[in-house]
């Protein structure tokens, strides 16, 4: 059974990147533009297995989006994985605080993120 990854970022050029990637390895990928946007599809795509979200977005970024997701019960547990280029260490206690599970910091190589992935959900 392929898993669902919804990937949530601004950049088009990042979620094609990791789309691609992703997708040559066999998981099924959903594409949001922003926070607000990612909670939708994820409402919408029960089935989503991890979420890989940006951290700096316009309308909702990507620590306003695991709050609004650890707020429901459904989804305590949905692996969250923040793909930033913040390295402060404020933000990541802050992201860990709300319920991150992982951090990957930009640039990134595919393989990198697709290891995390399978630690994650495989």
């Amino acid at each position: 059974m392929k898993k669902n990854v919804l990937i949530i970022d601004d950049s088009e050029s990042i979620r094609e990147v990791i789309s691609a990637g992703l997708e040559m390895t066999g998981y099924k990928v959903i594409k949001g533009v922003n926070g607000e946007d990612g909670l939708r599809l994820l409402n919408e795509n029960p089935d989503v297995h991890l979420v890989i979200t940006d951290l700096n977005m316009p309308i909702m970024d990507g620590i306003g989006f695991l709050k609004e997701v650890r707020k429901h019960p459904k989804h305590k547990y949905l692996p969250v994985i923040l793909l930033t280029t913040e390295s402060q260490e404020s933000k990541k206690q802050e992201a860990r605080r709300e319920g991150a599970t992982g951090w990957i910091i930009k640039p990134f190589s595919n393989e990198r993120l697709i290891a995390v992935i399978r630690k994650v959900i495989n």
